[in-house]
């Protein structure tokens, strides 16, 4: 994807130096994880933390764990949670914007 956006503002600059206006200048990195490896490794962290708490909730249930570690369990899972919503009810705001966007 990254090659198809590169690709993209080339031929942009060519038409834009053809023209006489002022092309645009790279600001991307060129290193780093893409967007969605950045999505991947927080879902995947989201999947850890829950598999965590549950684990805690499970030592609760017999009677082996402490129950401050117990709630604490609970509440991060309550945070995970509220905090992968919030991610993804932004990533599909974003995307209906996109689609909203003339050509």
């Amino acid at each position: 994807m990254n090659t198809t956006i590169n690709n993209a503002l080339a031929a942009y600059n060519n038409a834009a130096q053809q023209m006489g206006s002022q092309p645009i200048a790279s600001d991307e990195p060129t290193t780093g994880p893409s967007f969605g490896e950045v999505l991947q490794n927080f879902g995947d962290q989201a999947l850890a933390i829950g598999h965590q708490d549950e684990k805690q909730t499970l030592s609760a249930t017999t009677g082996k764990a402490n129950m401050t570690d117990v709630v604490m369990a609970v509440s991060s899972a309550e945070l995970t949670v509220q905090t992968v919503t919030a991610v993804r009810d932004k990533v599909v705001a974003a995307y209906q914007e996109v689609l909203r966007m003339p050509i």
